[in-house]
């Protein structure tokens, strides 16, 4: 990276992309195989590690060696129910690590050996960022560059993706919501200088999450309203279900059942992925693997109809955070202005007729690559942040939102008093009072949680300290303030002071809590 530059990446479930600002444009750059996106995959054969393309073209060979989806581990626990199930469905081996922490486990010159998540995505973002020193031909220590996630991405999944990225050697200027990107992309690039204010709604659906975010967009300004989504809902959903559907026809057809083979499986997952492609285009498809399993061939005919029939259900499930983001930023269907398609996975028919129903016979906005665009975004946030704000960037401004509300435990029913909102915009400072809850409390313990339960064990936990010591009283006269601050990368820091002693203790919210 040349003095001055900073890079975008879009760190995606199945593919990522890089990107930099370069003469009044973000740049995509292409991957040594010319590609413009590359896979976000991870093989180990038995002599080196092979990433990217590279690795996704070694899948066939090494297929419990190959790792994939790192996205939808990052910053989970491996007891959650989304591990439990994905586990079954990978042909790479996760176990539990310390801490509940999901491990992938491989075999490597002859060892096994245990990577976590923000190992596997950290070789992805290093890849990234070998594509983009090739492209500006320099290398210099400090590798300036913005990271995309899901706007509904957690506070442990944020902070495992910033040491990811400290992993492979980067300097994370900023955390940056995918849908925010995209809306970047689709107000500088697109638009600039074209409209005064405009409502744009992204739907940003990818390989393993969805995103949607209300922005007003105008003159330089990105106002985010509101974001909703879910970061376990994607293309690798609907792949799985062909790749079932095709295991049960060939149980039906050669009465023999192939679960356990992971090669096998493999080799249905690529030929599913490829035939899901096609119906986007097509209104049927031959699904065809040579030799199977034990040197038997399969192949049939699969139709749009059944693959729409097959994952009605997720189809609907997708509109949910379109109709909740609009009821949270308090908008009418009729005061959107743009609907804009983000992501691999909106490029298929069905979806876009569920959404164009759901805004009333809206055109859909289709002008921007789908894969692209979060890069694109993230690049000129990379530019601004390293102070390239000439041209179309000279009266940029951002203003996010944190996805989720945050708060702390309150009695002993185990409440949660919620400190600031969702939807609240960031970079934010709150302080809220609270008080003792019983008579002669010595000792006062702030847990805080994420989420929009009133129960703090439906929400997630994301650390907490005590403070002791605390004079004996009657309940409800020993004050403590609390104050919640987050930054600009929704990072969350809580302090709290006993207001008649002035203890005081802080909790910086960190990944390996």
């Amino acid at each position: 990276m040349a003095e001055g530059h900073a890079i975008g990446i879009d760190l995606g479930t199945t593919y990522s992309c890089v990107a930099v600002w370069q003469d009044d444009h973000a740049e995509i750059i292409a991957n040594d195989h010319g590609n413009r996106t590359t896979r976000s995959y991870v093989t180990f054969t038995e002599s080196k590690r092979l990433v990217g393309d590279e690795a996704f073209n070694q899948v066939g060979r090494f297929p419990a060696n190959s790792i994939f989806d790192a996205k939808r581990l990052i910053g989970r626990k491996f007891s959650e129910d989304s591990v439990q199930k994905d586990k079954k469905l990978w042909p790479f081996k996760v176990i539990e690590g310390p801490a509940d922490k999901p491990m992938i486990a491989v075999t490597h010159r002859g060892e096994e050996k245990k990577f976590s998540a923000e190992d596997i995505s950290s070789m992805v973002l290093a890849k990234m960022r070998e594509i983009a020193e090739s492209y500006l031909c320099s290398k210099i220590s400090e590798k300036n560059a913005v990271i995309t996630v899901p706007s509904y991405f957690n506070d442990s999944q944020r902070q495992a993706t910033i040491e990811a990225g400290k992993l492979a050697g980067l300097k994370v200027l900023r955390i940056l919501n995918e849908p925010t990107a995209a809306a970047i992309a689709y107000g500088i690039d697109k638009k600039a200088g074209r409209f005064n204010k405009r409502n744009v709604i992204i739907f940003d659906w990818g390989g393993g999450t969805l995103d949607v975010s209300l922005l007003t967009i105008g003159h330089g300004a990105f106002d985010v309203k509101s974001t909703a989504g879910d970061t376990h809902l994607g293309g690798e959903d609907l792949d799985n279900r062909m790749v079932n559907y095709c295991v049960e026809e060939f149980k039906r057809k050669q009465n023999v059942d192939i679960c356990g083979d992971a090669k096998a499986l493999r080799k249905a997952k690529t030929a599913c992925e490829k035939a899901k492609k096609a119906l986007s285009f097509s209104f049927d498809t031959d699904i065809e693997i040579d030799s199977w399993y034990k040197g038997e061939d399969f192949h049939t005919n699969f139709t749009r109809d059944l693959f729409e029939e097959m994952n009605m259900d997720i189809f609907n499930k997708c509109m949910e955070p379109v109709k909740k983001c609009l009821e949270d930023a308090k908008m009418d269907i009729s005061n959107v202005d743009d609907v804009v398609l983000v992501g691999g996975s909106s490029r298929i028919p069905k979806v876009q007729e569920i959404l164009q129903e759901v805004f009333k016979g809206k055109e859909l906005c289709k002008s921007m690559n789908p894969d692209e665009a979060v890069a694109y975004g993230a690049a000129v946030q990379a530019a601004v942040l390293s102070g390239n704000i000439a041209g179309k960037l000279r009266d940029f401004s951002l203003s996010d939102v944190i996805p989720m509300s945050l708060g702390i435990e309150v009695d002993e029913e185990k409440h949660m008093s919620v400190v600031i909102p969702r939807n609240t915009k960031i970079p934010i400072k709150n302080n809220e009072s609270f008080t003792t809850f019983y008579d002669n409390q010595t000792a006062i313990t702030f847990r805080v949680f994420e989420g929009e339960s009133e129960f703090t064990k439906d929400n997630n936990y994301l650390g907490g300290f005590t403070i002791r010591d605390i004079p004996p009283a009657r309940k409800g006269t020993v004050e403590a303030d609390v104050c919640f601050s987050i930054d600009a990368n929704g990072v969350l820091t809580v302090s709290a002071e006993i207001l008649c002693t002035g203890q005081k203790k802080a909790i910086t919210i960190h990944n390996d809590r």
